[in-house]
């Protein structure tokens, strides 16, 4: 699993405080809507196993030989 230091934004919170914002504007209730076909596709993705192990090698392999 790979470690990543937290941004300077996150380790002072502000990310947080720009989510909570977010959340009690209803901003998320829109975009809910508004991304609706990339989220279909990314379930779609999910399900036929696209993200899986053996397909993120096979399209590495793919990329590496392109």
């Amino acid at each position: 699993m790979r470690y990543r230091k937290p941004s300077l934004k996150t380790a002072l919170g502000i990310t947080k405080a720009k989510k909570r914002i977010k959340k009690n504007l209803g901003i998320y209730e829109v975009t809910k809507y508004t991304n609706a076909s990339k989220n279909v596709n990314g379930k779609v993705k999910r399900k036929s196993g696209y993200y899986t192990e053996p397909m993120k090698f096979l399209r590495f392999l793919i990329k590496l030989f392109k």
